[in-house]
């Protein structure tokens, strides 16, 4: 309905410049936007008052001048002039209930197009790595970036989602490496820790984990560990 309304009053505009009234060199950057009291109508716009300057006359006399050359579409109880200059736009009572039906008989799919087709994206989102505690950073990136993916989709794009997990390589390897070697340490062995290694108390609590469960029992430790470690 707003891209409707705009389109009414930018055909206005384009008809003012064929007469003269407007130069193509004019900024005429008016806008329609939903009012906030139900008594100024469903929609606003202030082209009067954008017009003023340009056209060297009062917004409520281009009010006037626009409601008279505007077409009294069906879709509209009634058009009326408010304030300095405002032009508020009344929807009729069925128009209002048909937006409803339109929703109900599109589904899912109400409020897609396609003007993204035959068009590519690649969105790359979030790199949850389980070397490292998980914060609350992972997740709102996870939900942002999953939305505006499926905005895109709903857009007619087509879109490629990459997600980093990097539950798997090197990473996990030098995690893993960590754990054992701060659990041989509360085991009481003496050792010099790598330099690459993970560091974080994290790494820590994991360790103290399989000691208090295992004490210094090295191979059931090893396949206790190796147990809760997902396949690839």
């Amino acid at each position: 309905m707003k891209d409707q309304i705009e389109s009414s009053l930018q055909s206005l505009v384009d008809n003012l410049v064929a007469d003269g009234s407007l130069t193509t060199e004019d900024c005429i950057d008016f806008q329609v936007t939903r009012t906030k009291d139900p008594a100024h109508g469903n929609f606003a716009s202030n082209i009067a008052m954008v017009l003023a300057k340009p056209m060297r006359k009062s917004p409520r006399d281009i009010a006037t001048l626009l409601l008279s050359k505007l077409e009294q579409d069906a879709l509209f109880e009634r058009i009326e002039i408010a304030g300095p200059g405002f032009i508020n736009f009344f929807l009729a009572q069925e128009n209002r209930n048909a937006i409803l039906q339109q929703v109900l008989n599109a589904g899912e799919r109400f409020g897609c197009n396609d003007s993204g087709a035959n068009q590519s994206l690649h969105i790359e989102y979030v790199s949850a790595n389980p070397t490292g505690p998980l914060h609350v950073g992972h997740g709102r990136g996870a939900a942002y970036g999953a939305s505006l993916a499926k905005l895109y989709a709903a857009n007619g794009y087509r879109v490629h989602r990459e997600y980093y997990v990097n539950d798997a390589g090197r990473q996990m390897d030098i995690l893993a490496t960590s754990v054992w070697l701060r659990y041989l340490e509360l085991c009481g062995e003496e050792l010099m820790f790598p330099s690459n290694g993970y560091k974080g108390d994290y790494v820590w609590d994991i360790a103290a984990t399989a000691h208090r469960t295992h004490g210094t029992n090295f191979q059931i430790a090893i396949d206790s560990f190796y147990s809760e470690v997902p396949a690839d």
